[in-house]
Order: structure tokens, then sequence, then C-alpha cells
């Protein structure tokens, strides 16, 4: 028997042809319900470990930052860097991936998801060649905004293209990949600096081999196809078609699943055409107008859209709130300033020690793979928020009257050992807590947004994130300096207990829901009930 969904539908009926439909080549078959299992087909896994490269170039200019604050000396305008130099360097890549975020949502839109990843490379590129030769702290500033242009694109971009092409069953396995390969990259980042931080002039080399990625990339990208609801909403249904059938499988089962789900997408690209007309005010685009004024339209329209229809509304609310919370709780600082903070504290190898915290962060990215479409994307982030709070209460507390200077030093006392060994401790214990979930979940919010404005409502909820970056990256070292550390610590635990009522109260369960369901369940409400009573009813089932 098959499930009805809340509106009475039998949940995997056809959307258009009532209870039989034909495949392209006209054959009729009945629907059955279908749920689906598996790992998925290898196509699937091979671009999502391509296009993941992306997170890799993200990963490793976070961590590698970390490594080159403390080994360029004099080497940048013929002095030692002070604070403001050390937030500005590190905060120009979080301000300039904010700026782009908006843009790449329209971007993507505008000329298809993979376009938008070469330009993100071509960036990548110019950006690390650029820091391994300037000269000047500005140059430097300059190359990490250049960076940030980059990352603020792919960020963006990656998990809308990831989640597009997955199947529902396998969707937060397979953009949590792409948390795996950032911090792949951060790891990969603090052996480079720690190989290379004795060297002279090595700091040159750490940022300059982040180019490397991105060109192998850009090579790849020739073979990776664009994402089918891309494709449908350009009236490239047939295109669509062929690469669903690679990613489902071509068995009479997997043909049907395709059928299916493009029904589902062409209906709501009718209903979202409907939507701008009769709820948005918006005039519908006019065809005598010129091509540039009506794609301004039409993004005006999606504006409008997203803002005045309810369940996009609460959409965006979700993803800003996560993504907001997943910044302010501190963790970049830690990855921006981890070599920083150990040399305050005595580590012989600063750079080493930090590899520690980048390890955990790598190691629980697994766990969270493993666990979150099995436990769902709200009991993970509830379960793994309070033993963030618990960490940095405890490492507040084992950090008393200390302060950093301009060289990243404490003050007159430095710590002592043991209470320097609880600190890494509870770093690392925090490390692994955000990893497995505020680390990877809030990038699942491609699913939260229907195709019509899903580009946009991902690049404000991405702009949330680079804006909440930008703020912690500039604030974090005179927050130490001058509040001291104890301090700062308490201020993230409260941010990350406040977020976690957001979570409790808001965030509705998405595992398993197709990116087409998620639109009705949050229709009336913020779902929370509902999403968690269907999460249970498919768990039962399977």
């Amino acid at each position: 028997m098959a499930r009805a969904d809340e509106d009475g539908r039998d949940a995997a009926a056809p959307l258009l042809d009532g209870p039989s439909h034909a495949d392209e080549e006209g054959n009729t078959y009945e629907t059955q319900d279908i749920t689906l299992k598996g790992s998925g087909t290898w196509f699937i896994w091979a671009l999502t470990l391509s296009a993941g490269i992306s997170g890799f170039l993200f990963g490793y200019d976070t961590g590698v930052i970390s490594s080159t604050l403390v080994s360029i000396g004099t080497d940048l305008s013929h002095r030692e860097l002070t604070i403001l130099d050390r937030s500005l360097i590190t905060s120009s890549t979080s301000l300039f991936a904010l700026i782009v975020s908006p843009l790449a949502g329209i971007l993507g839109d505008r000329v298809g998801r993979k376009p938008a990843i070469v330009i993100a490379d071509v960036l990548f590129i110019v950006g690390a060649l650029w820091q391994g030769v300037t000269s000047t702290v500005w140059g430097m500033i300059a190359g990490r905004s250049l960076v940030g242009l980059a990352i603020g694109m792919a960020s963006l971009i990656t998990p809308l293209y990831i989640s597009e092409l997955s199947p529902s069953h396998l969707r937060g396995r397979m953009v949590t990949i792409l948390s795996l390969l950032v911090t792949g990259g951060q790891v990969i980042a603090y052996l480079v600096g720690w190989l290379l931080s004795a060297q002279p002039g090595g700091w040159r080399w750490m940022v300059g081999l982040g180019s490397s990625p991105a060109v192998i990339q850009l090579f790849i990208l020739v073979f990776l196809p664009e994402t089918p609801r891309w494709l449908v909403r350009a009236n490239r249904a047939s295109e669509a078609r062929q690469i669903m059938r690679r990613v489902y499988g071509d068995t009479k089962t997997s043909n049907q699943i395709v059928e299916h789900i493009l029904r589902d997408i062409e209906l709501e690209v009718i209903q979202a055409s409907s939507e701008l007309d009769s709820q948005s005010g918006v005039p519908a685009t006019n065809s005598s107008l010129p091509m540039q004024w009506r794609w301004f339209q039409k993004i005006q329209r999606t504006y409008t859209d997203l803002f005045s229809i309810g369940c996009h509304r609460r959409a965006l609310v979700i993803a800003c709130m996560l993504q907001a919370l997943q910044q302010l709780c501190g963790f970049n600082s830690l990855m921006y300033f981890a070599a920083t903070i150990f040399k305050s504290l005595s580590f012989s190898s600063p750079t080493l020690t930090s590899l520690s915290v980048a390890g955990a962060n790598f190691i629980f990215t697994f766990l969270a793979f493993s666990l979150i479409d099995r436990i769902g994307r709200r009991r993970i982030l509830l379960y793994s928020i309070p033993v963030m709070v618990a960490s940095l209460v405890l490492c507040a507390m084992a950090f008393p009257s200390t302060s950093l200077d301009d060289a990243g030093i404490t003050g007159p006392e430095k710590a002592a050992n043991a209470r320097a060994i609880v600190i890494l401790l509870c770093l690392t214990t925090y490390t692994a807590s955000y990893a497995s979930g505020l680390g990877n979940v809030p990038w699942q919010q491609s699913e939260l947004f229907p195709l019509s404005v899903r580009s946009l409502g991902s690049a404000l909820a991405t702009g949330t994130n680079w804006g909440s970056n930008f703020i912690i990256g500039l604030t974090f070292l005179p927050m130490m300096r001058w509040m001291g550390p104890g301090w700062t610590f308490c201020i993230y635990a409260i941010v990350c207990g406040v977020g976690w009522v957001g979570v409790w109260g808001i965030y509705p369960e998405m595992t398993g829901l197709g990116l087409e369901e998620v639109r009705g369940l949050l229709d009336q409400g913020w779902g929370v009930e509902e999403s968690w009573r269907i999460f249970v009813e498919r768990k039962r089932s399977t």
C-alpha cells in the first residue's frame, strides 16, 4: 500500500498524469511505492568528490592562514605584523566572500552552477599566486580578498550543485562529503605549514600551493554535467533526464523514479511562475524589454517572492539562523588563529599542536557523514551543541588573567603546563562536537528552498555566514587582548546556548525529504512536529 502525504495525495503517484504515466519512449507503467535505498551509483560519488575539491580549497585556505601568520615575520612591509594587520589579513577574505555571495546566487541562476564553479577556480588560482609573490601587507590583503571572492562563490554554488544532483536518501551524506573535504584541506594546510614554517620564505609556498587543487578541478570540470534542476528550469528537460538516469542508474525502477522527480520539478516551476504573478505584486516579465532589463525584472520578482511568501520566508530565517550560529560560535577564530593561541600558551611547536585540532575536525566529520542521514539533522544539532557550550565554559575557566599582545604572546604570566593541556583538550572536544553537527548541517541549506528561490535563498544564507565570519575574524584578537580569553570564550558559549534554543524551536527535520517535498512542510508554520512524525514513520518502514 502506498503511503499518503499530508495533502492526502499518494506519495509515489505522478503529479501530472493520474495513476499511470509514460516515459520518454512512450512506455506506460503504473507508479509504485518506491523507497530509495542503496549507496548510489559511482557517477554521483564521482560528481560529489570532483565538485568537492572546492571544499578542499576552502579548507586549505582557512587552515593555511593560521600557519602563515606565525611564519611571515618581517617579510611584509619590512616589519612585524600588528594585531590590526593580522585581523585585516584574516577578515578581508570573509568580507569579500560576503560581498560576492548574493551575486553568486544570481550568477548561478543565470549561467548555471557549473560555470560559476569555473569562475571560482580562476579566482582561487589568481588569489593564491598573488599572496605568494606579494611583499606588502596591503598586497597580502588584496590576495586574500581575491581568495575571498572565490570562497564566497564556491561555498554557495558547490553545496547547491551537490544537493541538486543527489538522491534524497543520500543528500545529507553527499553534502557532508563537502565538509569532509573542507576539514581534510585544513589538515593538509597544517601539515604543509608545519613542514615549511621553519624554511625562509616558506609561508609563500604555503599560500601559493593553494592554486594547485583549483587547476586540477578546472580540468575535471570539463567532464562534469550541469544540475538537472537547473536544466529543467532552462527548458532542457531531455538533458536533465539523461543526467538523472546516470545518477539513479538505468533500470526500470530507477527510470520510474527519474520520471516522477522530473514531473515534480516541472510542476514546481509552473507553480513558482504562477505565484510570482499572483502573490508578489510585481508584474510579469515583459518580453518586449531588452534582455538585460528582463533579467533585472526577473531578479526583482524572485526577491519579492522570497520575502513575501510564507514558506520561503521561513526557510530563509532557518537557513540564516544556522549559518550565523555556525560562525558566531567562534569556531573559525580557532581555525584562523590556532597557532597564535598555542604559541601564547608556550607550546614548542604551535603549528604542530594546531594539527590536533584540525585532525579532530576531520575525524568527527566522518562521524557526521555516517550519522546525518540516520539520526537526522535536527537531533544531531541538539545533541552536539551542549557539548560545545560545556567545552567553551571549561576553556574560559582555564584561561585566567592572560591577554594577547601584538606578537601573539600572552601577558606577563605564561599559562601553566597543566592549564595549557586542559585548554588544548577543551578546544579539541569543542572542535569534535562542532564537526559532528554545526560544521555540517547548515550547509544542507539548499534543501530548505524551492527551486524558484533556491539560489537566492542560499546566497543570502551564505552571505549571513560570511558576514558573521567577518565579524569573528576581525574581533577575535582584539577581544582576546582587551577582554581576555576567559570572557571571549564565555561569549561564544552564550551564543551557542541561544542557538540551541533557536534550533529546538524552529528547525524541522529534513532528512529523507525530496527537494520538492519541503515546500509543503513550511507552508503553514515551522513544521517541527510534522517533520519529526514523517521522519519517525520513514525510519519504522525501512
